[in-house]
């Protein structure tokens, strides 16, 4: 009697997730988005692990919870998966006043970003020559 199941946002072979409020400007968390587009999960962790910038410990974690909703909920095997898309949002902007000389204040704008993260499931075929 109730309603009917929403239909998936991605495809059969591909899990997603996301993380709201992160705290870092669109523009620093996207430089990190960029090292991790079109690799291999195991590639990207590797990469985030040793990344020296602060923001790729959040990446980190949301790209093991996607990888953790493939397997346990998707059923994907974990060593075919890389991330297909990686996609970074403005969140909301807290807005701060800076005390300046005569009496002035400059606004400082703390800006919080979100991140979306699908992984997918490379065909047979293209799991081997991306091994090989």
């Amino acid at each position: 009697m109730g309603k009917p199941a929403a239909e998936r946002r991605v495809a059969e072979n591909e899990a997603m997730a996301f993380a709201g409020l992160i705290r870092s400007t669109p523009r620093k968390l996207n430089l990190v988005a960029q090292l991790i587009r079109g690799k291999a999960a195991g590639e990207a962790l590797a990469l985030l692990t040793f990344s020296k910038r602060r923001v790729a410990g959040e990446v980190k974690k949301v790209l093991q919870s996607a990888i953790a909703n493939a397997e346990n909920n998707h059923q994907l095997d974990v060593d075919r998966l890389y991330v297909s898309h990686a996609t970074v949002g403005k969140a909301l902007v807290m807005k701060r006043f800076h005390a300046r000389a005569r009496g002035r204040g400059a606004r400082v704008e703390k800006l919080f970003s979100n991140l979306t993260l699908v992984v997918r499931e490379r065909a047979e075929q293209q799991a081997q020559e991306a091994g090989e």
